[in-house]
């Protein structure tokens, strides 16, 4: 019999993110492993994510898109986790969750991209500039264990994971706070995991037919 959750995924994408959150819930999952043209660009596919891009996870037939809400879904969806702050002390928990995947996101994408926000346009820009969103994100993860203090939530998922690739592809400067914060969350055994899990996945799909 199918697992409840379903998670389409390709293990070189940010389909990681939503394997890690998977992890750190510890519900069965199934996988789809799809590739970046006709797996991810079928018609049974983009029935499902008309994005045609992954991580999607479908949980009891509910599809769930876009990694900050897989991760913001998944705490919701499986309390006993303790992954999501009561409803009244939530205000970090969203904050830093939506700041990294609009403003830092953002960001990093358009540098990589080689855009730079002209001299005077940066009001137009939600992050005005590439240094000022990162100066942001780094004030976040100073001072603290966790984005939400004492306590590791979904959003250390979301904001830890773009936090460890900017590092290790150097799309995110090299900081204390940074790399502080990346080797806290590398020591958790879901983080271990998944990477175990996706790093065999990649070394099979490039091994040599």
């Amino acid at each position: 019999m199918p697992n409840a959750i379903t998670l389409y995924t390709n293990p070189m994408s940010r389909g990681q993110i939503a394997r890690w959150m998977l992890e750190e819930v510890e519900q069965p999952y199934d996988m789809v492993i799809l590739d970046f043209e006709s797996g991810m660009k079928s018609a049974d596919y983009l029935a499902i994510n008309p994005m045609g891009k992954v991580p999607t996870v479908v949980h009891a037939g509910k599809v769930v898109t876009e990694c900050a809400a897989i991760c913001a879904y998944l705490a919701d969806a499986f309390p006993n986790a303790g992954l999501a702050p009561s409803t009244d002390s939530r205000a970090d928990y969203y904050r830093w969750l939506f700041f990294t995947a609009g403003p830092v996101e953002a960001a990093v994408t358009n540098k990589a991209l080689g855009f730079v926000v002209p001299e005077g346009r940066d009001r137009m820009a939600g992050y005005g500039s590439f240094d000022h969103a990162i100066d942001t994100l780094e004030r976040a993860v100073s001072g603290q264990t966790w984005i939400c203090g004492d306590r590791f939530t979904a959003a250390d998922v979301y904001v830890g994971s773009q936090i460890d690739w900017g590092l290790s592809f150097g799309s995110i400067p090299s900081r204390p706070a940074f790399e502080a914060y990346a080797g806290r969350l590398r020591e958790r055994p879901a983080y271990k995991r998944q990477k175990e899990l996706d790093n065999a996945l990649i070394a099979k799909m490039q091994k040599p037919s």
